[in-house]
């Protein structure tokens, strides 16, 4: 018994070795941490990343256009980015390949003050409305436009600069296009002015991922991402399940969120994320580039199995 005890204690010994370090992975935001990031800091706050071997660590951009193109330059290992501008960037050339999703429908929509002039997408003629980005914006609202028979001419397009609901209180423009359902329209209801929303996939703009997870294409075989979409699957799921506690894990160490405007985006943010972020719809990526070439914004429809996997 005693030699038994003894060899028994050897082999832990050996088979114990030292613990295995955590496999680094820096992760780019699109934008400061705000709701839509809810999955990530819940994983990190969980553990859940370092139970899959990792040391995640997350950073906001100074410029919201760099992450993509910091990942392409194989300056980082993660961004979150925008399955449209995701299209517009591999027609680019970038390097990239979306390999899994975080906010599974489209936030976007057209919005107008609730006791404005604009009751239907038909009255916007002759009217202002108000834009930050050029391009997919500009595509997507010429597809909301034509459901009602009107044009790009119809209306005067005024760049706001990211300054959305504000212009629309101001009554600087008499909608805005771009403007986030969990986020514009609650900070106009918490100021007094409530707006409403045209769902952009409700007027003629295919469904799309709002929001993506992106890597270098040289790296799609890596085996930390389906680690990483392990971890975040997870969090999405604890977020469902316990909503209230996953808000308190989300904002103990990000204060400057906890207040009214992010408490309600929680709330409506929480249904929109991916529940299975692995999981992609081949069909429609096809169809959203599609759109968008015909909207004269890429070149060509490239084969998705180009520019976005499934990892395992």
């Amino acid at each position: 018994m005693r030699l038994a005890a003894c060899l028994l204690a050897g082999l832990l010994i050996v088979t114990a070795g030292p613990a295995r370090a955590a496999d680094k992975l820096t992760v780019l935001l699109d934008w400061f941490v705000n709701p839509d990031h809810g999955p990530l800091i819940v994983a990190a706050e969980l553990g859940l990343y370092a139970e899959q071997g990792l040391e995640v660590e997350l950073i906001a951009p100074a410029d919201p256009n760099d992450p993509p193109k910091l990942v392409a330059a194989g300056k980082a290992d993660i961004a979150i980015s925008y399955q449209p501008q995701l299209h517009l960037q591999i027609d680019q050339g970038l390097p990239l390949v979306r390999f899994g999703t975080l906010v599974a429908t489209p936030l976007n929509t057209l919005a107008v003050l609730a006791d404005g002039p604009v009751m239907t997408l038909a009255d916007l003629k002759g009217r202002k409305i108000g834009y930050s980005v050029a391009g997919t914006e500009e595509a997507m609202l010429t597809a909301m436009l034509r459901t009602v028979g009107l044009g790009m001419a119809d209306v005067e397009m005024v760049n706001v600069n990211f300054s959305l609901s504000p212009s629309l209180i101001a009554g600087q423009v008499d909608a805005v296009i771009g403007a986030y359902r969990n986020f514009e329209l609650n900070q106009m209801d918490i100021v007094g002015r409530p707006g409403r929303a045209f769902f952009v996939e409700e007027h003629g703009v295919p469904p799309f991922d709002q929001l993506i997870y992106v890597a270098h294409r040289d790296n799609a075989a890596d085996t930390r991402l389906p680690r990483f979409l392990a971890a975040t699957e997870r969090a999405v799921q604890y977020i469902v399940n316990h909503p209230d506690d996953a808000w308190a894990l989300f904002v103990k160490n990000n204060k400057e969120v906890d207040d009214e405007l992010n408490r309600r985006a929680w709330r409506d943010t929480l249904p929109r994320f991916a529940l299975r972020p692995a999981a992609i719809d081949f069909g429609r990526y096809d169809r959203l580039a599609g759109f968008l070439k015909e909207a004269g914004l890429i070149k060509a429809v490239p084969p998705v199995e180009s520019y976005a996997v499934a990892v395992r």
